[in-house]
C-alpha cells in the first residue's frame, strides 16, 4: 500500500513539474527547468558511479578475496585428519557461503548491460527519455546496493574464515 502511495506521489510530482514546465508562469517554468537539470545531474552522477564500480568489478575486486578463501579452505581440508567433525562442518558451511557469493557475483556480472558506445561525431544525438533514464538510474542504484550488500557478506565470510583458521591452527 505504501509503495502504491509513493508511486502515485511520484507521478503527481512529475505531472506538476511537466505542467509547470510547459504551461506555468515564468517563475514556475524556471523552477521546473532547474529541477529537471538537477535530475539530469543525479542521473549522470549515478551513471559515473556505476561505471567506476563496474571497472573495479571487472578488474577483479571480489575475485581476489574469493580466490584467497578457496586456497585457505583447501589448506584446512588437507589437514582435515587432525580436525574434529564440528570444524569440518563449519568449513563446509563456509565453502557453501563462498559458492553462493561467487554465484551472486557471476549473476550480477551477467546482468550488467554493456558499456554504451559513444555517438558518432558529426551526428546529432537524440535527447534521452527522462522516464527511461529514471528506470535506468533506479536499476543502477539497485545493482549498486546489491554489490555493497555482497561486499558486506564477503567481509563477514572473511572474518568467519579467519576465526576458523585460527581455531584450526591452535589444535
Amino acid at each position: 500500500m505504501i509503495r502504491t502511495l509513493l508511486k502515485y506521489g511520484a507521478l503527481l510530482v512529475a505531472g506538476i513539474l511537466i505542467y509547470n514546465y510547459f504551461f506555468g508562469t515564468d517563475t514556475e517554468k524556471d523552477n521546473s527547468r532547474k529541477i529537471f537539470g538537477q535530475v539530469r545531474d543525479v542521473v549522470v552522477s549515478v551513471g559515473q558511479l556505476v561505471k567506476s564500480e563496474k571497472s573495479k568489478f571487472d578488474a577483479g575486486k571480489y575475485d581476489a578475496a574469493l580466490e584467497k578463501l578457496g586456497s585457505a579452505y583447501k589448506a584446512v581440508r588437507e589437514r582435515a585428519q587432525h580436525l574434529d567433525a564440528s570444524m569440518l562442518k563449519r568449513l563446509d558451511e563456509l565453502e557453501q557461503r563462498k559458492s553462493a557469493l561467487q554465484g551472486e557475483l557471476d549473476k550480477i556480472e551477467q546482468n550488467e548491460p554493456p558499456e554504451a558506445a559513444p555517438a558518432p561525431s558529426g551526428k546529432k544525438t537524440l535527447k534521452a527519455d527522462p522516464k527511461a533514464e529514471k528506470i535506468k538510474a533506479g536499476k543502477a542504484a539497485d545493482q549498486q546496493r546489491r554489490k555493497e550488500q555482497l561486499q558486506r557478506e564477503l567481509e563477514t565470510l572473511l572474518q568467519d574464515s579467519d576465526a576458523l583458521l585460527k581455531q584450526a591452527q591452535e589444535q
